[in-house]
């Protein structure tokens, strides 16, 4: 139930701020807004100006009278502004045989087409410096100073690579790194697409590790491949009436043994617990400032109840931003990003990289929404932001049905002076939205493969 709120309220909010941009970018321009829909499909329900607030579809001959109609639909996944004699998502062509309105999309000018149809986009960017810069400008960043690499579990792909549990990362490329926010940013965002030469120190031995660029695309699909020194388990949410619960365990406990064994990973912490069924195992946890005692069970399915995740406790170093420089550093988070979700655009295209490491669906973006959420408003903010860059980036996509490919349409238009024949453009899109919905669905079985 988590997933589906938070996956619902991300989508809405999104979809809402993009639509937005588009409807009053129209209103700007003079255009007719017949229909402004969160969904596709069967309407459920909507207020419209004529009706007030009604159930269900509107009947077919009804004639809005230039009020828009705004209204929730069936389907959750996006939305859709419809503009008089536009040729867009609705496939509405009935305005074809009759003469050009001054209110309609066809009569304006190429100028205020391409504004409307870019609008989307700029507010969904909006959105997401608009985040960064609140939370660059009231909480700053924390800076793990720290270059050691974690608990790394044996006969896993980062072992397999040549890295080893408390390796301290000196140089990627010949670039010195002395804390893990440089090496992120040299590893994802400089070099990423190039082989990597990575200097460690190894207990005192300078070692080479040489990773090519395949690997890092194919294993940094969630967020970075290497473990961060320096984290212990941690407890982001307890369920109701499980063995955890009745422990006394809480949300944000952080797990400092098991069964008496000191646990420095998420991953030794869910070993020792399955490994444990129906069998009493003493727990101690770091609750604040204090240190707490006690005992849980799991139950016959080696389960206690809890979500389970990695906290940081050791070295950092806090950055502060002022008002302008909060939206400086926002503009330049963007551009990491953009470069980072273009670079893996380019690498799924050509094959570097499996859509299924780098494209997430509704069951995706459901778990992520939802676990950022439980880790606090901050990184739920944060999440919403990343994710509306990246709609503003595939919308831009000169792709039919997405805004990008209205782009070019209108462009070639303003080109030749002329409108392209609503057939060809109906067919454009038809195509388009078939392809769309071929790649949704692979996308939504990649994400069912991956639970």
């Amino acid at each position: 139930m988590d997933y589906a709120f938070y996956f619902i309220v991300t989508i809405l909010i999104l979809v809402f701020i993009h639509e937005l941009g588009h409807f009053l970018a129209a209103k700007i321009s003079g255009m007719r807004v017949d229909v402004f829909a969160i969904g596709f499909g069967k309407r459920l329900f909507g207020y419209n100006k004529l009706t007030g607030f009604t159930v269900g579809d509107l009947p077919k001959d009804f004639d809005g009278q230039g009020n828009t109609d705004y209204r929730l639909s069936l389907l959750p996944l996006g939305g859709y502004v419809k503009i008089a004699g536009m040729v867009d998502e609705s496939f509405d062509n009935d305005f074809v045989e009759k003469e050009p309105k001054p209110d309609e999309f066809r009569s304006k000018s190429t100028i205020a087409k391409l504004f409307v149809i870019t609008a989307g986009v700029m507010m969904n960017l909006t959105l997401a410096i608009l985040i960064f810069a609140g939370i660059n400008f009231f909480q700053g960043r924390m800076i793990y100073d720290t270059n050691e690499i974690g608990v790394i579990p044996p006969n896993s792909i980062v072992a397999e690579a040549g890295f080893n549990t408390g390796d301290k990362i000196l140089k990627v490329n010949e670039v010195p790194v002395s804390n893990w926010d440089e090496l992120t940013t040299a590893i994802l965002i400089e070099h990423l697409g190039s082989d990597l030469d990575i200097l460690i120190d190894r207990n005192g031995n300078k070692v080479t590790v040489d990773l090519p660029s395949e690997f890092v695309q194919e294993n940094s699909k969630e967020s970075f491949f290497l473990p961060v020194g320096h984290t212990k388990p941690y407890i982001p949410s307890v369920m109701e009436d499980s063995p955890a619960e009745k422990a006394g365990l809480r949300a944000d406990d952080v797990i400092l043994s098991l069964n008496g064994v000191e646990i420095n990973s998420h991953l030794e912490a869910i070993e020792i617990i399955k490994s444990n069924k129906n069998n009493e195992i003493p727990v101690m946890l770091l609750r604040g400032e204090d240190t707490v005692k006690t005992a849980v069970t799991p139950g016959y399915d080696g389960m206690i109840g809890i979500a389970i995740g990695h906290k940081y406790l050791g070295p950092y170093s806090f950055k502060s931003y002022g008002f302008f420089a909060s939206f400086s550093q926002a503009i330049t988070n963007i551009g990491q990003y953009t470069y980072l979700t273009l670079t893996m655009i380019k690498n799924v295209i050509v094959g570097k990289a499996e859509m299924s490491n780098t494209f997430g669906g509704p069951i995706k973006i459901a778990q992520f929404a939802a676990d950022s959420a439980d880790r606090g408003i901050t990184s739920f903010l944060s999440f919403l932001a990343m994710l509306s860059l990246s709609l503003a980036i595939l919308n831009m996509l000169p792709f039919p049905v997405l805004d990008g490919g209205h782009f070019v349409i209108i462009l070639v238009e303003g080109i030749i002076k002329r409108e392209l024949p609503v057939k060809v453009k109906i067919a454009i899109q038809n195509a388009g939205f078939f392809i769309l919905l071929m790649l949704m669905a692979l996308i939504i079985y990649n994400d069912i493969l991956s639970l």
